[in-house]
């Protein structure tokens, strides 16, 4: 009996969320990934870990099966910022993990903040190890008070399940098209043959009781412990206070990670450093109410998505970076990866994308390199990333587009282009008579363009005026119908930056909910590639 005590207390001090013994940032620790270990195309999960995925997943060791440490993996690519035991490393090696990420659904689609957790996912998949995303069907009725200065508005319940499928949708698409499996890739619950699964904690929680829930799972919370949370302690401290029932997040999410490891296997947490509280709430759960022998339930945090100045990366002019192609199209999204400055666009081909290292390494030496071509790095993130997210279809959807809209392109422009372009450029809709036979000084004014007609008259002479692609010389250009692409639309270009888009014959531009006469950005140190 006093020995079982003495291991109990071991244990306790081990996991104790005030224990520093796990509690560090990894960023300042030394890197023992030697990159021998990792594969050389990390895109397709290597023979030897694809079979131990397939086989039921379970944390005995097998020496015969040994793999690349994911872990070590995700440090050396800067994609690790806590683990609650050091021991994963050596498991993650030996063992086929479950790994699981929360996303609550609080949009119709997941954003680009959201996008790291998807990726640190992926690497466990490519490691041999199986994922879970879990929809937050449930916790998204309470609000997660992480990272927040103000209690989360409520949510109907129509517009949770429509955010609830909405992001199913956009996970089970991203996983599902970089998975390497020879069975069904997804399911409804973790088996041989799934690579990973979507759950949704709203199918556990709706047969909760409170009473039973305060019985068998409040009682081993300690209210000190759930106050000395950070995030709590933000909201405490704050001039709007925090909710009890918010207060009560942590505990939910807690007792996901003890119900997924019950019924599931599931062993590792992962979630944004933002998420270290609620991760480490579900690991004292598991141990304290199951009272396991040694390390048997991780959690692991990643750092925020955030640019060298602090700012948080993942937010443009318009607002989000969605993942959905309908909330965002592959082209407007690869045109926002492709203006990442230099000082970030390194950094964010190593957490962002799976090339290589050696690869990324010998980009960054490029760069600093005489007659190095501007964007070149960049070019390859917006493309590697574009990818993983919209697959290859998404890809060449956005380079032609980027290609279509290139002033002096030799691409033949149609109707089909301009259609998968349309939200992204500013549009205007005019009628035949409007167009044809128009001198394109006149042109240029009433489609929103330019402001007037002397501007017009001085960019031509600068030679930066241009009709679908092709540099105009003269003043006297009128609209011909062979200027007419697919007699539907053209292409006007101020430059490389200002472009609009005059549909002929088409409904108006508010039904087609396309902004209409404004100003388009499309970044010129593209085309200094391409040119």
């Amino acid at each position: 009996m006093a020995a079982a005590a003495a291991a109990a207390a071991a244990r306790t001090l081990l996991y104790s969320s005030h224990s520093k013994l796990f509690f560090f940032p990894f960023s300042n620790c030394s890197k023992k990934l030697h990159r021998s270990i990792i594969n050389k195309n990390p895109i397709f999960v290597p023979l030897r870990c694809l079979q131990s995925a397939q086989q039921n997943a379970s944390t005995t060791h097998d020496p015969m099966r040994s793999r690349s440490s994911v872990v070590d993996i995700l440090e050396e690519r800067g994609l690790l910022e806590c683990i609650t035991s050091d021991n994963l490393r050596s498991i993650s090696t030996t063992s086929t993990l479950k790994a699981y990420c929360g996303f609550d659904p609080t949009a119709e689609s997941l954003h680009l903040g959201n996008l790291l957790g998807i990726i640190v996912l992926s690497w466990f998949q490519r490691c041999g190890h199986k994922a879970v995303a879990l929809i937050g069907g449930a916790t998204a009725r309470i609000g997660d008070p992480s990272g927040k200065s103000l209690e989360r508005p409520e949510l109907d319940a129509d517009t949770l399940e429509n955010n609830t499928q909405g992001i199913t949708n956009v996970i089970t698409r991203i996983l599902h098209m970089n998975s390497s499996s020879n069975g069904d890739g997804v399911g409804n619950h973790l088996n041989s043959s799934s690579f990973f699964v979507v759950m949704n904690n709203y199918d556990w929680w709706k047969e909760v009781r409170l009473l039973d829930f305060l019985k068998q799972v409040g009682r081993f919370a300690r209210v000190g412990t759930m106050m000395g949370k950070e995030s709590v302690k933000k909201r405490l401290e704050s001039e709007q206070g925090m909710s009890y029932t918010e207060f009560t997040y942590q505990l939910l999410q807690g007792y996901d990670f003890l119900y997924l490891y019950q019924n599931e296997g599931v062993n590792v947490q992962i979630g944004g450093s933002d998420q270290w509280g609620n991760i480490t709430a579900g690991t004292e759960l598991i141990r304290k109410i199951l009272q396991p022998e040694g390390d048997v339930a991780f959690g692991l945090t990643f750092p925020l998505l955030l640019k060298s100045d602090g700012t948080k990366f993942g937010k443009s002019e318009d607002g989000a970076i969605w993942l959905s192609p309908s909330m965002l199209s592959p082209y407007k999204f690869y045109q926002y990866f492709f203006s990442v400055p230099d000082a970030d666009v390194i950094r964010f081909l190593k957490i962002l994308t799976f090339l290589d290292m050696e690869e990324i390494d010998e980009l960054e030496k490029e760069m600093n390199r005489p007659g190095y071509t501007p964007n070149t790095a960049q070019r390859r993130l917006a493309e590697q990333v574009t990818l993983f997210v919209h697959g290859e279809d998404g890809l060449n959807e956005a380079l032609k587009a980027t290609e279509a809209l290139r002033p002096g392109a030799e691409t033949k422009l149609d109707w089909k282009t301009f259609e998968g372009i349309a939200e992204d450029v500013p549009s205007c809709s005019l009628a035949s008579d409007q167009v044809l036979n128009i001198s394109l000084i006149d042109l240029s004014v009433s489609s929103g363009l330019l402001d007037s007609k002397s501007a017009a008259r001085r960019l031509l002479k600068q030679g930066g005026l241009y009709l679908n692609n092709s540099r105009v010389d003269s003043e006297t250009k009128r609209i011909e119908p062979q200027d007419i692409v697919d007699g539907k639309v053209l292409l006007l270009s101020a430059g490389k930056k200002n472009k609009v888009i005059p549909f002929l014959g088409v409904r108006d531009c508010q039904e087609r909910e396309i902004p209409c006469l404004q100003t388009a950005w499309i970044d010129p140190d593209y085309y200094k590639i391409l040119g």
